[in-house]
Formats: C-alpha cells, sequence, structure tokens
C-alpha cells in the first residue's frame, strides 16, 4: 500500500482511550479491544499483565508496516522486560499462504520462542491473519495481541478470533479460530495509510451500520471528511462503535456455530460476492472496494426477492460515494469478469449442496439469510433490463 507522512510528533491533549469487551462464552476467551490515540505505547504493559509468564515475544509485521511502527513495539516490550524478535514479511496478500506460514513458524523455532512466550501481530489484515495463525499452531496454540494499523483491521479482521491463510482454490481456506489476548487500537496509526486503503476500511465500517445500526450508518456518511482529513477525535469513537456492534454479533456466536440468521454468518454481508469480485480482480480491488459492490448486490437481490425497495440501492450507492468506494457493480457481472467471478463463488467455502447462505438487509439495521444457489445469485444480481 502507498504511505503518507509519518505520524505526527507534535503533543496534544488526547481523550481517554475508549475499552470494549468482547464476550466468548468460554470466560477465559474473553479480551478487551482498547482503542485510542497512542494505545501502541502501553503493548508491553499490556502483555505483561495479561501474559506475565512470557519472556520472549515474536512481532509480526510487514515490510511497509514494520519501519513505520516497528520501533515503537520493541521498545514498549522491551521496557517491560520482554526479549523481543522481529518477524518481517512482504507486504500485501500473497504473503497470505502456507510457505509463509510455515516460514514464520520456523523463525519462531529458531528465536527461541516456547509455550509461555507470545505473538504481537503488527499490521492491516494479512498480517493479523498470519500472525494469528501462526500463534494459533506454534506449540499447539500461543498467545497473540493484535496490533491493527489499518482501519480494515482495525475494524473488521483484529476482532473476533478468525485467523486463516489462502489456498489457491480461494481465500481463507485453511485457518482456525484463535482469540487474542487483547486488541489494541490506535487511530493515529492510520496517518500513514493512504486514502484508498482508508476508504476500505470505511466500507467494513458501513457494513456494521447497515446490519445493526442505522444511526452509526448516518453517522459515518458524515463524517466522511473527518476521516479523510485525519481527525482522530471524530474517528476514535466511530471506531469504537463499530468495533462494539461487531463485538455484540461476535459474542453471540464465537465460533459461527448458529442457525442462519442468528449469529456471525451475519457479518459475511457483502462478502459472498465481494470475496468472488476480489479474487476474480486478482485482487487489484481492495478488500473492501469488493465488499461495497457486494452490498450494492445483495440490495438488489432483496429487491427482486421483495425484501428491500429500490431506495436500499441508492442509499448504499450515494453513501459509497460519498465514502470514494465503487459503485459500478455491473462490470463485474458480466462476460470474462462475470465468468470469473461465478467461478469463483463456485469454490465459496460457505457453500452447501450447491447452496450459498447470502446476507441481506429489509433496510438500514434489519438483516435475514437467504439461500441461493450460485447462477440464481448472479442472475438477481444483474441489472434487469
Amino acid at each position: 500500500m502507498s504511505e503518507r507522512s509519518s505520524i505526527p510528533s507534535a503533543p496534544r491533549k488526547r481523550p481517554k482511550p475508549l475499552a470494549i469487551d468482547v464476550r466468548v462464552p468460554a470466560q477465559a476467551l474473553s479480551y478487551p479491544v482498547v482503542v485510542g490515540c497512542c494505545v501502541l505505547s502501553r503493548l508491553g504493559e499490556e502483555l505483561r499483565q495479561r501474559h506475565g509468564s512470557a519472556s520472549r515475544v515474536a512481532v509480526i509485521s510487514d515490510d511497509h508496516v514494520f519501519p513505520l511502527h516497528g520501533e515503537a513495539a520493541i521498545r514498549s516490550l522491551e521496557a517491560q522486560g520482554f526479549a523481543v524478535t522481529p518477524v518481517v514479511v512482504p507486504a500485501g496478500e500473497a504473503s497470505k499462504q502456507v510457505a509463509v506460514l510455515v516460514d514464520v513458524v520456523d523463525q519462531l523455532l529458531k528465536a527461541g520462542l516456547g509455550r509461555r512466550d507470545a505473538v504481537v501481530a503488527l499490521g492491516g489484515g494479512v498480517i493479523g491473519d498470519l500472525a494469528g495463525l501462526a500463534a494459533a499452531l506454534f506449540m499447539r496454540g500461543i498467545p497473540v495481541i493484535q496490533c491493527p494499523t489499518s482501519l480494515l483491521a482495525q475494524v473488521d479482521a483484529s476482532v473476533g478470533g478468525k485467523v486463516a491463510v489462502d489456498l489457491a482454490a480461494g481465500k481463507n481456506l485453511l485457518g482456525a479460530f484463535h482469540f487474542p489476548l487483547a486488541v489494541l487500537i490506535d487511530p493515529e496509526l492510520l496517518a500513514t495509510l493512504d486514502d484508498r486503503q482508508l476508504a476500505s476500511g470505511l466500507a467494513e465500517m458501513l457494513k456494521h451500520g447497515a446490519l445493526f445500526s442505522a444511526e452509526h450508518f448516518q453517522h459515518l456518511v458524515d463524517a466522511a471528511d473527518a476521516f479523510f482529513g485525519r481527525d482522530y477525535d471524530v474517528i476514535a469513537p466511530l471506531i469504537a462503535t463499530s468495533v462494539g456492534l461487531k463485538a455484540a454479533c461476535v459474542g453471540r456466536d464465537p465460533w459461527e456455530q448458529s442457525d442462519a440468521g442468528k449469529g456471525r454468518v451475519l457479518l459475511n454481508f457483502g462478502h459472498t460476492l465481494g470475496h468472488a469480485i476480489e479474487a476474480a480482480s486478482n485482487y487489484e480491488l481492495a478488500h473492501g472496494e469488493a465488499v461495497a459492490l457486494g452490498m450494492l448486490a445483495s440490495a438488489r437481490v432483496a429487491r427482486a426477492k421483495g425484501i428491500a425497495g429500490a431506495d436500499l440501492e441508492v442509499t448504499l450507492r450515494d453513501a459509497f460515494a460519498r465514502l470514494r468506494l465503487p459503485t459500478d457493480l455491473d462490470v463485474w457481472l458480466s462476460g470474462e469478469r462475470g465468468a470469473a467471478v461465478e467461478r469463483m463463488l463456485g469454490q465459496d467455502k460457505k457453500r452447501s449442496g450447491g447452496q450459498l447462505s447470502f446476507v441481506v438487509i429489509a433496510r438500514l439495521g434489519e438483516p435475514s439469510v437467504l439461500s441461493l444457489h450460485v447462477r440464481e445469485l448472479l442472475a438477481l444480481a444483474r441489472r434487469s433490463g
């Protein structure tokens, strides 16, 4: 990803960090999400408080993020007496593969980490997934603290305990549930993120609003200038609200075992078709851009099924345009691109008996789940004459 200038160093008074508890039925697996400026400096204290038996820590990051934020993370950990080993991989989706995962685990072994030690995931969604899965597998599982540095990772990937790498057949097909010790979300880290990646994270925040809170949805649209202007005092509570909405859903169904429509399957809103579009683009589309297109498709399907009116697609389209997200869905549903999307949908890991669970909303805040065949889904999503 492209990077902006470094985080401003001028001191100014900041609101206190906001803390959110993510509850998992097994109480020992519950964890805090702390949202606030400069919380990365608390990394060492949080790990010492929550896992005092550790002596060694691996900070897993990528070659874009580590030069920006690695020193601050290591300094905080070393101040608490931890021996720190950085593990840096190439930035990008290509690092979410089995060969990289095995290499990371091998580096943990060479660094002398043991079963009482820990991993820190410092980066975006790719690093959160890769580091989280490495921690889940290493010696049958060691703790991980998630320190997400992209908006997408802050509001989505770092919260919920899902960790995975990709296979040739599709995204996230080799993975596990591995709940973190804690998630530390520092909005000021977004200073180094380009506007396109910021918009990608906003798509996930809009998803939370579309599913659970029309008020949050509208607040995000109204705060567009604040986000792209990096007004952290406005951004921090909106991030906390999105995390809270997702955490409430995750807490009801942490292992995604509830019946369709009753658990975290709802968080797939926009993702079923979005993942297929993302893969069909050879990942030239950012994740949030593809999810936005997937949400537009969902609005069309809901209208075709008599669940929603035409105004829903208009509402979503206007919000995406305001937050600098794509709205041209049709180019991905026909020709060679449409055929590639159909192939990717056929590999969806959530399909059952040729059917897909497809999340729609009747209006903002009112989700439900349909069971559709791939070809039926595409037919409903294509604009009718």
